[in-house]
């Protein structure tokens, strides 16, 4: 529990450096492309979902989409889930 909840805090902290600094044209791409192989460590081949933000070349809109934290909560829902089907 303890770990998913370090994962979430990581993707929250992302996902502000995301809004804050990924609004700089060209630097945001670079960013979102490193932020995808952050999630594909954290999570495996779901966090690859992340690269959807490298696709929108203005760098404006993706950072008003929290993507790692909303990854990060749907594994950990996926896992509570499991855990109440396995009681």
């Amino acid at each position: 529990m303890k770990s998913d909840m370090a994962k979430l805090l990581i993707a929250v902290l992302l996902d502000i450096l995301d809004f804050t600094l990924g609004r700089i044209l060209g630097a945001g791409t670079i960013m979102d492309i490193v932020f995808a192989g952050i999630a594909f460590v954290l999570w495996g081949p779901i966090g690859l979902l992340a690269l959807w933000e490298a696709l929108e070349p203005s760098d404006q809109i993706d950072g008003f989409v929290p993507t790692m934290t909303l990854i990060a909560l749907s594994q950990m829902g996926k896992k509570r889930r499991a855990r109440l089907d396995a009681a």
